[in-house]
């Protein structure tokens, strides 16, 4: 059978729309020349919206992880007494970078596939009874499709605390409302391979205007991650201290065009359209679900099946159908797949791989299903209508 192309549905990275496929296309230009200036300038205050954010967004070439590590070297010193939420392998990684720095990490740890409430929060900032530098906090788990409570969590943080509140927004930061002010965001990161449609290769780093001074005094060694670096060149030349990827912003500057167009609530509402189209459409085949209604991210799914092998069926997903998803990972290895429904996908996509998601359930499980989950999303995408 022709199936000669493949259909992205991981967490990460995701599909890439034709239009800033284009964008990154373009001519190349000098990386210290006037046009670059006006794109980068361009590009920064175009993403504030975006990361609910006063100030410009910096540009980093890296990788997510480049983010999270620039987010922990520019405000903690060896020797801080640091929060991490780790309710899954990324906060565990935000965990890790800390540590790496000398930081004494103390892990609020929930149990993968649950969010963290702002008691839990509450409760075990009041238990440490020490000063604290920064609480990390992860919005959206991608390992687990949990999404957090952002805001809850931040008025918890200062409300007890003086510390910095500090988000990885990597996985969802393009499909979620965020307000860094009101929220209590200090530093807000992301990714460009997510929900903001892009190859990966591009991190995002919003800050408020009162962590400025925090990170102008910060003691840690850094040189390629150093804010300050950034912040200066953008100030003073509207440019990068080391050399950008031109082509990827390029491609921010085509991504921001398109969120401005389709307007952000309609993106936000869109995503949770998305969600409800899958976990409706999977709890019509009784594929269970790792993470509770109220606890789903609108950006990934993970499935945990009861029946049959979580690798078996991605196998066969992805050798029969040519649909990509996401494994486990860690502790949920082989025990689960997830569904990346964010940035360049629309209700036709969920359609298209829950069809596949029936076809392949009905061969490894026996079962019959086909028509049940795409007729489930169905109902869900036209009460929307």
């Amino acid at each position: 059978m022709l199936l000669n192309q493949e259909f992205l549905f991981t967490p990460g990275p995701t599909p890439i729309p034709d239009r800033v496929t284009r964008a990154m296309n373009q001519p190349m230009i000098g990386h210290r020349s006037q046009a670059f200036s006006q794109l980068l300038e361009e590009t920064s205050t175009r993403l504030k919206p975006v990361f609910g954010s006063t100030e410009p967004v910096y540009l980093v070439a890296g990788s997510g992880t480049s983010a999270l590590e620039t987010a922990v070297t520019n405000v903690v010193t060896e020797g801080d007494d640091v929060i991490v939420i780790v309710a899954g392998a990324f906060g565990d990684r935000f965990a890790n970078v800390c540590e790496a720095y000398g930081a004494n990490v103390h892990r609020l740890d929930i149990e993968w596939g649950s969010a963290c409430t702002p008691d839990r929060l509450e409760d075990f900032i009041k238990q440490l009874n020490t000063e604290i530098k920064a609480v990390f906090a992860t919005y959206c788990e991608t390992s687990t499709g949990v999404l957090n409570p952002i805001k809850e969590l931040g008025k918890v943080t200062k409300q007890l605390t003086d510390a910095l509140f500090i988000v990885d927004g990597v996985s969802c930061i393009g499909a979620v409302p965020v307000d860094m002010k009101s929220w209590h965001i200090d530093v807000l990161v992301a990714g460009s391979q997510k929900a903001l449609m892009l190859p990966p290769g591009l991190a995002f780093i919003a800050i408020n205007d009162d962590v400025k001074t925090v990170i102008k005094n910060c003691r840690t060694k850094r040189f390629y991650f150093d804010l300050n670096s950034y912040i200066n060149s953008y100030e003073t030349q509207k440019s990068t201290p080391f050399t950008p990827a031109v082509s990827l912003i390029n491609g921010a500057l085509e991504v921001c065009k398109m969120i401005e167009e389709e307007g952000m609530e309609q993106v936000i509402s869109r995503h949770q359209l998305l969600k409800r189209m899958v976990r409706e459409g999977l709890k019509a085949i009784e594929l269970p679900l790792l993470v509770k209604d109220e606890d789903a991210s609108p950006t990934v799914t993970a499935v945990k099946p009861e029946n049959s092998s979580a690798n078996e069926l991605k196998k066969l997903l992805q050798q029969r159908y040519s649909i990509i998803l996401g494994g486990g990972q860690k502790k949920l290895k082989g025990e689960i797949f997830r569904i990346g429904h964010m940035g360049y996908s629309t209700p036709f996509d969920i359609l298209k791989v829950l069809g596949a998601i029936e076809m392949a359930v009905s061969q490894v499980e026996g079962r019959d299903v086909l028509g049940k989950a795409t007729g489930k999303a169905e109902e869900v995408w036209s009460h929307e209508l």
